[in-house]
Parts: structure tokens; sequence; C-alpha cells
């Protein structure tokens, strides 16, 4: 937390050639950080009044921090804080969580930790490969807006996915690129989804305290009953939630299994 000398607006520099709201920006975040606007966030016309600037140099500045998910505004409507937003999943639909994240209203993007080739017995024979099949290895960290949500490991037949090692994944969708690059599309497949307490290290990426659990996702994915890639997601449990629906005539379907324990090598 700063200090009382830290809080209020800071001075914008005319002088600097950077653009007074990407200024206005950099300080907004820095006393959003600081939990200064917990009672309230100021308005356009305060906010231009505390920096001297235009009105039109301050809704610059909250057009990042509302993709960003910092900040809520509607037209004729002050700017507020928003409330971190869940990323919904249906159970029983293949989903894509970079089309949930950005339907949810936020901005999606991804910080590439590893791309390349190796082999991991225990996930070939998930996959019912041979042991030492080269699999393509994906290892992200998924943000919505701008905070972490999840940590993505995909393993993936080399034989299928070798041009995917030239794909930025930065801000794209793996089952985009599979199908335009290697013509493969994921059609299926199974999936198990457990609470699990997350490792020091996981908890430190995805930026959570010893208080908050995870969902770990699991996932075979099928194109036309030929498997695909192995998948193994590790998601904020504060930031996300599953949807089921039922009916009278077929109520809920599902099956109880013991969950795989993961054995691959991670990083």
């Amino acid at each position: 937390m700063a200090g009382k000398q830290d809080r209020g607006p800071r001075s914008l520099d005319r002088a600097s050639g950077q653009p007074l709201w990407i200024q206005l920006l950099a300080d907004l975040r820095r006393r959003l950080d600081a939990d200064e606007f917990t009672a309230a966030f100021p308005g356009e016309l305060t906010l231009g009044a505390e920096y001297e600037i235009s009105r039109h140099t301050v809704r610059e500045a909250l057009r990042v921090l509302r993709e960003e998910g910092r900040v809520t505004a509607a037209r004729g409507r002050a700017p507020r804080l928003a409330e971190p937003a869940e990323i919904q999943q249906p159970l029983g639909a293949l989903y894509s969580l970079f089309a949930s994240v950005e339907a949810a209203g936020l901005a999606q993007r991804s910080i590439v930790r590893t791309l390349d080739v190796r082999a991991d017995g225990v996930i070939a024979a998930r996959l019912g490969l041979e042991e030492s099949t080269p699999l393509v290895y994906l290892e992200r960290l998924r943000l919505a807006g701008a905070d972490p949500l999840a940590v993505d490991r995909v393993w993936l037949p080399a034989s299928l996915a070798a041009p995917l090692l030239d794909a930025d994944f930065s801000h794209t969708g793996l089952y985009q690129e599979y199908r335009e690059r290697c013509e493969i599309t994921v059609t299926g497949g199974q999936e198990s989804i457990r609470a699990v307490m997350p490792s020091d290290a996981e908890r430190q990426l995805l930026g959570i305290g010893s208080d908050i659990a995870t969902f770990s996702i699991e996932r075979l994915g099928c194109s036309y009953g030929q498997p695909a890639e192995w998948r193994h997601t590790l998601v904020r449990g504060d930031r996300f939630g599953v949807t089921a629906q039922f009916s009278a005539r077929s109520g809920y379907q599902f099956e109880m299994s013991a969950p795989h324990r993961y054995e691959g090598h991670q990083r």
C-alpha cells in the first residue's frame, strides 16, 4: 500500500513528447494499484480538472482502462471501478478459453512461456502414442484484461502440430491456429474438472493468495475420434465458473471418475 505522500494525481509533463493520455493512463494505473479509488472513481470532469487536461484526453485513458477490465463506463454515466468478471464455461461443450474471455467483455492475451518439441511418455500414452513420440508443447499464462486468469499447458502430436511452432500465441486461439495451419479441427473429447490447491509457483504466476483455490481442467481433445491434444489448465477459482443444463427428461448426465495425476515435466 502506498503512503499518503504517494497518493493523488501527479503532474503530467507536456514537454516529454509522450502523449498526455498515455501519461494519464500510467498515473491512473498507479493510483488504482494503490487502492486510491475504493470509495468512488472520479468522473471525466473531475479528472480533467485534477490533471488540467481536456475531456478527450481523459476519455482516451479511460478507454484503455475499460479494455483492461479495470473500470466500467456507459454513455451518460460516470466511470466506476469494475467488479472482477467471472469467466463462465458450459459443462458438456467444447469451448475456447480465448473466446470465453472476450465474450465476457475483457481483452484476452497470453504470455507464451514455452513453445517447443519434447518427449513425455505419460502424455504420449494418454494420446494413444508410443512413449518416445515427439510432442509440440505449448505453455501460456492466460490473462483476462490486465489480470492473470489461467496457466495453460498443451501437448500435441508433432506429426500433426509442427506448423504451430511458427505461430504467435500471444493473442490467438489454439484451435483456430490448429485448424488454419495444420487442417486439424478439434471436434470433441473428454474433460475432467476438479478443485485443487495450486503450488506456490503457480500461485505466484496467477497472482493469488493462499485463500484462493483453483480449478484443474484436464482435456483429451479429439479430431473426429482421433486424439489431437492433451491439455492441463489451471484456472483461478475466483474468476472462473462452470454452468450446466438439465431437463425433466434427461436430468443431469455426468460420470464420476478418479482424476489423472499429472506426472509430466512442468516448468
